[in-house]
């Protein structure tokens, strides 16, 4: 267990520690060359210690745990998980009951990583249409 993993969980309720054992693994099954850290009190993920373009989150709810992209809005979301946050941000939210599909959870985590290279690029105009398609009002049929 990483010291940033293993100071995270030291400091949750015990109720919430399984399912965020079971959600790192996932993600590290992903990618298990990681930066990890806790900012923000979330226990972020990154390439290379970039921790301003993180890859994904997992931070304590008040009714579970999240696990958040940070460009959620490029990911396809094939499982129907991921609900909006901040403009480009997306979480997926788990109940503290659930079970972690961590093949799923490794799909997206997967994808998110090739994506990077793309966000990190375009990270501005990605910002401003997500921006834009939030406060665009819905057309009327």
């Amino acid at each position: 267990m990483s010291s940033a993993l293993e100071t995270y969980v030291a400091g949750l309720d015990p109720s919430a520690a399984p399912l965020v054992l079971a959600l790192d693994a996932a993600i590290r099954a992903a990618h298990p060359e990681f930066v990890v850290a806790i900012n923000y009190r979330m226990l972020m993920y990154s390439l290379g210690g970039d921790f301003h373009t993180w890859i994904c989150a997992i931070g304590r709810t008040t009714k579970g745990v999240s696990l958040r992209f940070l460009f959620g809005v490029l990911l396809d979301d094939p499982h129907h998980k991921l609900r909006a946050g901040s403009s480009v941000l997306k979480t997926w939210d788990f109940a503290l009951d659930d079970p972690v599909h961590a093949e799923a959870v490794s799909t997206y985590v997967a994808e998110a990583v090739a994506k990077y290279p793309t966000y990190k690029a375009n990270a501005h105009q990605i910002q401003a249409a997500a921006r834009a398609a939030a406060t665009t009002p819905a057309r009327r049929r």
